[in-house]
C-alpha cells in the first residue's frame, strides 16, 4: 500500500509521476528509453532488462523486480532464470559471459565502496568491452535509484501479467509511450 494518501493501492511509478508532476518524470522516463532500448549498446535489450530485474531482486524490490523480470522474459530471457541467478549465480544456466557482469552489478549494489579493479577485469576477461561495463553500471545505478524511489513511495502492487498481442508488441517496447499515456510533463 503506497505511503502517500493520494495514491491508490494499484498505482505504480507512472501514476506517481502523473500525480506529483514535478517535472522529473519525463526526463527520467526518457533516460530509461535511451539506456534500456538504445540499439547502440553492446548489451541486448534482454540483457539490460535481465540486469534491471536482477539488481531489483538483489534489493528485494517487489515492483521493479517483478516488472523487469517480466520485461526480460518478454525479450527472450527464459522464465525463472532471474530467480535462479539470485539463488545461485555460479550454477545458474546462463551464458558464462554474463556471470562476471552480474557479479559486478551485485557487488556494486550491495557494497559499492568495495569495488576494485579485479571486478572490472573479470568483466573484461569474460569478453565484454568498456562500453558494455559502462552500460551495465548505468542500468545498475538506475535501478538502485528506482528501487529506492519505489520502496520510498511504498509501491508494491504488481498487476497480473498482461497478455500482449503481436500488434501491441512494438508499443510495449517503449518507455516513452508512458509519457503520453499518463500525461506526464
Amino acid at each position: 500500500m503506497p505511503y502517500m494518501p493520494s495514491m491508490e493501492e494499484t498505482d505504480g511509478v507512472p501514476h506517481a509521476f502523473q500525480k506529483f508532476n514535478t517535472g522529473t518524470g519525463k526526463p527520467l522516463i526518457e533516460f530509461h528509453q535511451i539506456l534500456m532500448r538504445s540499439e547502440e549498446s553492446p548489451l541486448t535489450v534482454a540483457e539490460r532488462e535481465l540486469i534491471a530485474g536482477y539488481v531489483s531482486g538483489v534489493n528485494a524490490c517487489k515492483y521493479c523486480h517483478g516488472s523487469h523480470t517480466r520485461a526480460a522474459e518478454f525479450f527472450g530471457v527464459p522464465e525463472g532464470l532471474i530467480a535462479n541467478l539470485l539463488n545461485d549465480l555460479e550454477s545458474a544456466d546462463i551464458d558464462e559471459k554474463m556471470k562476471p557482469l552480474l557479479a559486478y552489478t551485485r557487488k556494486l549494489t550491495e557494497s559499492p565502496a568495495k569495488m576494485i579493479q579485479a571486478d572490472a577485469d573479470a568483466v573484461f576477461t569474460a569478453g565484454w568491452d568498456e562500453r558494455a561495463l559502462y552500460d551495465a553500471i548505468q542500468v545498475c545505478a538506475l535501478f538502485n535509484f528506482m528501487n529506492r524511489f519505489v520502496e520510498g513511495l511504498g509501491i508494491d502492487y504488481l498487476p497480473p501479467r498482461p497478455q500482449v498481442s503481436e500488434d501491441q508488441k512494438p508499443k510495449a517496447r517503449n518507455y516513452t509511450d508512458l509519457i503520453e499515456m499518463f500525461g506526464i510533463k
